[in-house]
Parts: structure tokens; C-alpha cells; sequence
């Protein structure tokens, strides 16, 4: 695996000097000032790959720009309203400037409305530090008493729609606020997080739009894009639904290994296939991780490896943010899959064989605490879990010790 970090820009508390100092070989980073739906310049993209390629004194990083994460797909697309067509073609026009600056792999999702949904984003956990967190119970408070959206507790069992009305009279005005903005707050790195009313605004606009017609639009996205990324030499990798199960009575259709067979065989291309994350897949139960790296290997062109603790066995259940060896996720069993998949495409030949990964968000550990950097995305807590995920790589690919070679 080609070790990279996740960056967001200049104004990223994680600098260039950091990342480097981590160990990583690459960055996933993105155009993130960019508006959803309009082209990234030549030029934009140009300052990016200048801006990992140089330390903070102004000497070489050594660092390469590998992954842009995310190529936003806009709500016109995936509602295919106003503009966009227009942005369709326009994302065409991103890829070929993204392919020409010497980028491979463009990760993007197709969720509706909220790329991720957290309820908490500085939890406290055991050790003192803190972390993200989803918790059914706040988020059906959000639903049912703050957004207030028409048939919302209809979604949800008595004993939760109960439990959210107590938590909703426990809080006071700032409490709500805070929960909204958590709930709301979008896109990492993005610069548009929604208000309530954008929100239910989307909500009235989605809501003719059921899973069947979400997938068609979804496909008919692909079909247009896909032969301009197999053109360039592009992959493109769709990220998973996070947390991966419906929530605002909107459509979810990346959440499951049947829902990425569906997704991948109506488009099947080289140029097409998925963000492997481990963190959104397995807040599912019924997720088997290590078997769909092996059954969906050839598909995954980008990993995002982190671990999560559910609070109990129900599909759409409340998890928090763990230590990436200390979640239900078994690690080592994913990433001994992983290195199978990739012998076998190098045996292959596969010019892709190495897979680029990347720790995945991180416990608020140490100076973290006191940084208030991006949710999800501290600097030594992400550090601590690259340092355990190497361990654990180094030892299955050992010479006499590790995975017998094929």
C-alpha cells in the first residue's frame, strides 16, 4: 500500500513539514474553495500540486499530490435538476485538467444531501481524549424536534422516537444549536455547510426521488463519465455511504457489498470502482470486510483505513470513532486481504497494483486537544494510527514471518 495523508489546503493545522515528518509518500487532498459543479482550472490545480511540493522554509517536500478527494458530485447531478448538465460537463472538463496535471484517482460519493453525519464531534472517550461520534438517539432529536421534518419519527423505533424526546427537553437553546451545527456541518474541508433550511429544501426536492430512481440517476451519471476517465487513464472511486444506512428519509445506495456489485456491473470499466473505507462499511454489522476485499478487490482503487466501535448489533445504530486496531473491524484480517489483492495484481501485471491508503480520521489525543483542528482529521492522532497500521503492514509482509507469498 502507498501510504498518503489526507490534507486540505494552506490553512490545514497539519502542514506539509507535518505530513512528512509522519512518514507518509503522498497527499489525498482537493479544490475545496471550488463551488460543487463548476471546473477546476489548470491554474488551481497547478497551485495545489506546487503547495505539497513545498516545505514551510521553501525547500522540496518530496511529497506528490496522488488522490484528489472529493471531485464533488453536485445535488443537481445527483437530483439531475437545474444545471446539471451543465456540471456533468464540467466535471468531464475537471478530469481531463486533474489527468493532464499527472492525477490518477479521483474519489467521490453520491450521497444525497449530507456527505457524512456525525451527531457529536469531540466525544470524550475512556483515555481523556476525544473523538467523533453517531448516536441514533440525538440524531432522532435532530430529525424529529429540531428539524422538525414532516413523518420523521415514523423512521425510527418507539423506544428511540421516546429516548430522543428526553434527550430533546435535557437540552437547552445552545445545546440544539451545537447539535444542528454537528449534524449540518458537511463536507470535510468544504465551505458549504448547511443551514436547517437548506437542508429541508433539499429534503422537499428529494422527496419524489426514491433508492431505484437515486441508483438510475446515479448510473446515468457514470455512463457519462466513465468513458471520458477510461480516455484520460483515470479511476474513479466511489466512496461509501457514511453512516451507511437511510437517514432524513432520503435514499442510500453505496452501503452495502450488493449495493457496489449493482453500482459496478451496470458500468463495469477499469475507470470505475470504489473507495474501500473501512470506517463507514463497518458501521454496518452485516458487513463482511475482509471477504469483500477479496470478492471486490479488483474494483477498490483507494483505501481509507479506520476502525469503529457500534454500540450494539442493529444496522442503523449508534458508533463512535476508535482507536484503528480497537473497533469491531478486524484490521489485520482487512489489511492481510489487502495484501493479497495487491500481489495478485502485480502479478498480474497491473501498472495499479499498490493501492494508495490513507489513516483515516483519529482519536483528539495529546496537542490535539488544544488545536481544535478539522473534526476527524488531528495530526497526532492520525499519526499514532498511520504508526499502527504500519506495524501491522510491515509484519504481514515479512520475508520469513509475515503472509506466505503466493
Amino acid at each position: 500500500m502507498r501510504q498518503t495523508w489526507r490534507w486540505f489546503g494552506p490553512k490545514d493545522l497539519t502542514s506539509i513539514d507535518d505530513i512528512t515528518q509522519a512518514g507518509a509518500a503522498g497527499v489525498v487532498s482537493a479544490l475545496h474553495h471550488v463551488p460543487n459543479g463548476a471546473v477546476w482550472t489548470p491554474d488551481e490545480i497547478a497551485k495545489r500540486h506546487r503547495e505539497i511540493a513545498m516545505r514551510l522554509d521553501g525547500s522540496e517536500s518530496g511529497l506528490t499530490w496522488d488522490v484528489v478527494e472529493s471531485l464533488p458530485v453536485s445535488e443537481d447531478i445527483k437530483k439531475q435538476r437545474g444545471n446539471w448538465r451543465e456540471h456533468v460537463e464540467n466535471y468531464k472538463i475537471s478530469m481531463k485538467h486533474l489527468a493532464e496535471s499527472g492525477i490518477e484517482t479521483i474519489c467521490y460519493n453520491f450521497m444525497p444531501v449530507l456527505d457524512w453525519t456525525r451527531t457529536d464531534l469531540r466525544w470524550s472517550v475512556a483515555h481523556g481524549g476525544s473523538c467523533m461520534r453517531f448516536d441514533i438517539n440525538d440524531f432522532a432529536a435532530f430529525d424529529i424536534h429540531i428539524l422538525k421534518r414532516p413523518g420523521a419519527a415514523t423512521d425510527f423505533t418507539n423506544a428511540i422516537a421516546d429516548e430522543a424526546g428526553r434527550r430533546f427537553e435535557a437540552m437547552d437553546d445552545d445545546d440544539k444549536k451545537q447539535l444542528a451545527r454537528n449534524v449540518t456541518m458537511g463536507l470535510p474541508g468544504s465551505t458549504e455547510s448547511m443551514t436547517l433550511e437548506d437542508v429541508q429544501a433539499h429534503l422537499d426536492e428529494y422527496g419524489a426521488i426514491n433508492r431505484e430512481q437515486l441508483r438510475a440517476h446515479f448510473i446515468d451519471f457514470l455512463e457519462q463519465v466513465v468513458p471520458t476517465a477510461e480516455d484520460l487513464g483515470l479511476r474513479l472511486c466511489c466512496h461509501p455511504d457514511d453512516p451507511p444506512f437511510a437517514l432524513l428519509g432520503l435514499p442510500r445506495i453505496m452501503s452495502t457489498e450488493d449495493d457496489y456489485r449493482y453500482i459496478l456491473d451496470a458500468v463495469d470499466s477499469p475507470a470505475s470502482g470504489m473507495t474501500f473505507c473501512t470506517g463507514s462499511l463497518g458501521a454496518r454489522p452485516d458487513n463482511d470486510l475482509p471477504g469483500m476485499v477479496e470478492r471486490l478487490g479488483p474494483k477498490i482503487h483507494f483505501l481509507h483505513l479506520r476502525n469503529v466501535k457500534r454500540d450494539n448489533s442493529d444496522i442503523a445504530g449508534s458508533f463512535y470513532e476508535a482507536e484503528h486496531l480497537g473497533g469491531d473491524t478486524d484490521m489485520v484480517a482487512v489489511i492481510a486481504a489487502i495484501i493479497r489483492e495487491e500481489r495478485r495484481r502485480k502479478a498480474e501485471g497491473r501498472k495499479d497494483w499498490e493501492i494508495p491508503m490513507r489513516p483515516d480520521h483519529g482519536q483528539d489525543i495529546l496537542d490535539d486537544l488544544g488545536r481544535r483542528s478539522q473534526p476527524g482529521y488531528p495530526t497526532i492522532g492520525r499519526m499514532k494510527g498511520l504508526a499502527e497500521l504500519r506495524g501491522v503492514m510491515t509484519a504481514l509482509e515479512h520475508a520469513d514471518l509475515g503472509l506466505a507469498q503466493d
